[in-house]
């Protein structure tokens, strides 16, 4: 069922590079969106490939002149953001984000980027991919803009799960502390674990559990962990990777965003209460475009489902053309990085890890041993 633009028809999978398979329907805005990000992403991506799921006859008008980089994968049918996940998961095999992610179950691909449904995206890829031995509950990791050298600090998880329990904590701590370095390029990243507080006798009990479980790990883990941290510390040169459980995570997500669209709202507003306003807004463009570019959320486009069995990118659904190429870039780094596998990998250090925090191992099976493996 696919549809290839080279007369070869050689699947970009076999003509050497890193593939990207990318869910073409998922957006709010429509395929042309999508298809104008992933033109982007390919001229700054010399060698990079990918798979394009959708219908035929809508995708392949819109691809002919991107040639060979890009095969069209027929999905004639896509997947609403009013689909109720356990639905898609009924009777959503030919839709293009199912399509998408069967490519890396495939090993057609190493990682698939999605725009749509972030329920039915984390669903159908836990039945396709399945969840990495170890792995309780998979996380969705963010890049949150902060004062670190990098711009950076990841935080999850922000919405794959509402609860969390210690031993998924450590596991998340673990997952972030990867993608810290393959995401980042940080060797040795700082962990804190959100808190009402920074004193050791404030939250819930399995914070308090958790950060007898992080602290002991952080040797064996080659990373530092700072104990607890606030709200205030989310964005901060205190932490590189913030851990919480779903439902935190994702108020604070969704209140971060919030805020900056205030924030902008309020200055064009200010900038435009008059002529001398006006041109105090010309004096200060320079300025003001720094803060734009740096804040700018488009420029880290994509939430990475952490703990499954390939890379998955969830992209915001009202993503435009600089935010799809964003995803795109980031999934192309990963994949190139081998992510999926390092991060397997670290997963599975969790018993060694945990048998010296003088657990059982918590969520992680018995009998997997743990890698001998440098920067995972």
């Amino acid at each position: 069922m696919t549809e290839p633009h080279s007369s070869s028809g050689t699947p970009p999978a076999q003509s050497g590079g890193v593939v990207i398979s990318l869910d073409a329907m998922g957006g709010d805005k429509g395929p042309q969106v999508v298809v104008a990000g992933l033109e982007a992403f390919l001229k700054d991506s010399p060698g990079a490939r990918v798979l394009l799921h959708g219908p035929r006859d809508v995708l392949m008008p819109l691809t002919r002149k991107l040639g060979d980089l890009v095969r069209v994968v027929h999905a004639p049918e896509a997947v609403a953001m009013t689909d109720k996940p356990s639905q898609v998961m009924r009777s959503g095999k030919d839709t293009s984000m199912w399509s998408a992610i069967d490519a890396v179950r495939e090993g057609e691909a190493q990682a698939v980027v999605s725009c749509g449904n972030t329920g039915a995206l984390m669903a159908v890829s836990m039945l396709r991919l399945r969840k990495v031995p170890g792995v309780n509950r998979p996380a969705i990791a963010c890049l949150w803009p902060s004062r670190n050298p990098k711009q950076f600090n990841v935080m999850l998880d922000v919405g794959a799960d509402i609860r969390a329990d210690a031993e998924d904590l450590l596991v998340y701590a673990l997952m972030g502390t990867s993608y810290a370095r393959q995401g980042l390029g940080i060797q040795r990243p700082r962990v804190g674990l959100l808190n009402v507080g920074t004193e050791e006798h404030k939250g819930r009990q399995e914070l308090k559990e958790a950060l007898e479980l992080i602290e002991s790990a952080a040797p064996k883990g080659e990373f530092d962990f700072v104990g607890f941290v606030e709200g205030s510390d989310i964005p901060s040169n205190r932490v590189d990777v913030i851990v919480t459980d779903g439902f935190t995570g994702n108020v604070a997500l969704k209140t971060g965003e919030g805020t900056a669209t205030l924030i902008a709202g309020l200055l064009r507003e200010a900038f435009n209460l008059g002529p001398l306003s006006k041109i105090g807004a010309v004096f200060a463009m320079r300025a003001l475009d720094r803060l734009r570019l740096r804040i700018d959320p488009r420029r880290v486009n994509g939430g990475v489902f952490l703990g499954l069995n390939g890379t998955v990118i969830k992209s915001h659904g009202s993503a435009d053309a600089t935010g799809v190429a964003a995803a795109l870039t980031l999934a192309h780094r990963l994949a190139t990085a081998g992510f999926a596998g390092r991060l397997a990998a670290r997963v599975a250090s969790t018993v060694a890890l945990a048998q010296d925090s003088g657990t059982d191992g918590g969520a992680t099976p018995a009998g997997v041993e743990a890698p001998q493996e440098q920067n995972r």
